[in-house]
């Protein structure tokens, strides 16, 4: 091998298109990004979702919304645009808009089933993936139980431990007869149950 011979070719893709998969991937970083309260789900979700950046002079994040400062951003310019088409974005929308609404019933659910765990020892990644899928299976009547289940299991075998997906599978089945007992799940039609 030559030192001119790149064994990590630059992309030659221009742009990405969006899929369910990626916004909810997308969802759970919003989610990532807000989990110590500094940045809120408002300010967070278009910088992450539509990589929209505000500048100006202030360094004040709280009037200005900025997360991420010029230097940053100018990291991440490698970074394939995706391009969205509006469902997917509604999706995305509706689960953080949930998971914002709902913060104090997600908290509530996690303590009550994370039976043998202090819920401050839980891996913070699991708990985002467990906040996206709670919010997802109240905000998203169309999105099948099932799926919502295999897609948060499929991220944690990505993006957390060995052991997370049976845990958060776990958690996930007690809830989800919680939900549907107390009707916050409530869906219907083939193949929705």
């Amino acid at each position: 091998m030559k030192l001119s011979d790149n064994p990590f070719p630059i992309s030659k893709i221009k742009q990405v298109t969006g899929s369910r998969h990626l916004a909810r991937e997308k969802v759970l970083q919003v989610i990532a990004a807000t989990a110590n309260g500094e940045v809120s789900l408002d300010d967070a979700f278009p910088h992450i979702f539509y990589r929209q950046f505000s500048f100006d002079d202030v360094e004040n994040t709280e009037t200005t919304g900025r997360i991420l400062h010029p230097s940053e951003v100018e990291e991440m310019e490698a970074d394939i645009p995706i391009t969205w088409i509006q469902t997917d974005i509604d999706y995305a929308i509706q689960v953080v808009e949930s998971a914002r609404d709902l913060r104090e019933k997600i908290q509530e659910l996690l303590e009550k089933y994370s039976k043998n765990w202090d819920v401050e020892r839980i891996a913070q990644m699991d708990k985002n993936l467990l906040i996206l899928s709670i919010a997802e299976l109240i905000g998203c009547k169309e999105i099948p139980v099932k799926v919502t289940i295999n897609e948060v299991i499929e991220l944690a075998k990505r993006y957390s431990t060995d052991k997370s997906g049976t845990f958060i599978n776990g958690l996930l089945d007690a809830v989800v007869v919680d939900l549907t007992a107390d009707g916050k799940i409530n869906k219907s039609g083939r193949g929705l149950k």
